[in-house]
């Protein structure tokens, strides 16, 4: 059973917007230029490719409207597939360097509170006109890629059309379908794809830390709870449709010489030898052989030994960035995470520099030249999406130890059930405490990593969101 913040924990994330400073609207200016945008674009016949004949579905979490994503699967002879992936068309609304796009800039990404969001795009545009919402007729950047027997993509078309969703999923109901047997035709192929695809990923070495997810929980009685986020099947294969989609947006950009790339650098020999090393001390089975991703493919990440492993795994993936280019391609251009080179176009509601690098990809598709306005902002979209994930990233850790902090408020002195993960250059412990689930500092930790341990509740600092606790 979740533990649930009441009293001093049932407040709101006021005092975490202040301090990072984001905004609680949009200009005027930038709200009368999405409403003429989304009041103009009605679909007219020839003007983009008509696919709304295709029957796509929409697989979000709960609730979600900011719908960026529809998809069709198709099975093909021969154990080879087609994938319709729609993307929702955000340049149609935003005009260059207008009021939008500026604002846009400013803010790099939308970010997810518990309290509510802070969009990237007005709500008019991400939850209304741009939204892939069923039942409605909407622009979209249609890719179809044909994925041959060993999960190679072996013919790929880009274009702009327009789609219309014909049902809203979300990873729930399309699990429970699949479990009965009874999944929407749109993606009764979802399962075979989507595990060639992770099969795909273990051979191209891809590394894949599977580190515990927290998520904030609402109650409805009030108050919130910090609870384990599941790991669902159909979101990982889901997921392999938009990484599939960028790997071919991302050669698409490296033939053609231009273009943004999500990169991340090779982890260097000796991480990885500190990893091998670990994975011994810890009795994890590492054959000479074997790559990182092959060991990782094997490990139940539920194993205490196995998710001390997987935490230390981050380590090999440090440098994470954007590299820009127009006319000589860079020397590293992959990204370490995913086992190749790899683009962000799959979410342009929800952050600024898809929008741009899906531009590159109809360009380079339709043999003209790359409009000047993307041009012209692909040196500093490296700088702006740097900022803007650093401040996501700082926003999400907040959220989530000032919810820990409110949990654990009443419950200093209470011993936790927790697991050591690793050990910092003080030889201060990082334990993973199981309920509420948290990542802590942990003094005076005598055992290895990989241990089960009852560590203590020593502090709780609400104010500064901060816990601390000690070997029990």
């Amino acid at each position: 059973m979740a533990l649930v913040a009441h009293g001093q924990g049932a407040g709101d994330f006021a005092s975490l917007r202040a301090e990072f400073a984001l905004p609680e609207s949009f200009p005027p200016e930038v709200l009368a230029e999405a409403e003429a945008a989304a009041g103009d674009l009605v679909p007219c016949p020839g003007s983009r490719e008509d696919a709304t004949g295709l029957p796509f579905v929409t697989i979000d979490p709960p609730g979600a409207k900011d719908l960026d994503q529809a998809v069709l699967l198709t099975r093909r002879p021969g154990g080879r597939f087609r994938v319709h992936y729609a993307i929702a068309d955000v340049a149609a609304f935003v005009a260059p360097r207008g009021a939008l796009d500026a604002e846009a800039r400013r803010r790099g990404q939308t970010l997810y509170l518990p309290d509510g969001n802070v969009g990237l795009h007005p709500p008019m545009l991400a939850e209304q006109a741009a939204s892939l919402l069923p039942g409605v007729v909407r622009p979209a950047v249609l890719w179809t890629l044909d994925i041959d027997s060993d999960g190679e993509p072996s013919t790929v078309r880009v274009r702009r059309a327009w789609v219309r969703s014909v049902e809203r999923l979300d990873h729930d109901s399309v699990a429970e379908a699949l479990r009965a047997g009874t999944p929407h035709p749109s993606i009764a192929a979802l399962p075979e794809l989507g595990r060639l695809r992770r099969e795909h990923a273990a051979r191209r070495g891809a590394v894949e830390p599977q580190v515990p997810e927290q998520r904030i929980r609402a109650e409805p009685e009030g108050g919130w709870a910090l609870v384990r986020r599941p790991r669902h099947e159909v979101e990982e294969w889901n997921a392999e449709l938009s990484l599939l989609t960028g790997m071919v947006a991302a050669e698409l950009m490296i033939e053609a010489g231009i273009g943004v790339l999500r990169t991340v650098p090779e982890a260097p020999p000796d991480a990885v030898d500190w990893l091998r090393r670990s994975a011994h001390a810890l009795g994890v089975s590492w054959p000479d052989s074997a790559s990182v991703s092959e060991v990782l493919a094997e490990l139940d990440p539920a194993d205490p030994a196995s998710l001390a492993l997987h935490a230390g795994t981050v380590r090999l993936l440090r440098g994470a960035g954007y590299t820009a280019f127009d006319g000589e391609v860079p020397e590293s251009v992959g990204h370490a995470g995913i086992g190749g080179p790899y683009a962000h176009v799959t979410a342009p509601i929800r952050r600024l520099v898809d929008r741009f690098a899906t531009e590159v990809c109809l360009a380079v598709a339709e043999g003209r030249r790359v409009p000047e306005w993307v041009r012209r902002s692909l040196p500093e979209l490296p700088r702006l999406m740097g900022w803007s994930d650093s401040r996501a990233s700082r926003v999400e850790r907040a959220c989530l130890d000032q919810v820990g902090a409110w949990v654990l408020a009443e419950r200093v002195g209470t011993t936790f059930d927790g697991v050591v993960l690793r050990f910092d250059a003080a030889g201060a412990a990082e334990v993973f405490v199981q309920n509420p689930p948290l990542l802590a500092r942990c003094s005076g930790v005598t055992a290895p990593e990989g241990s089960e341990i009852a560590v203590r509740l020593t502090e709780v600092d609400v104010v500064g969101r901060r816990v601390c606790f000690e070997q029990a």
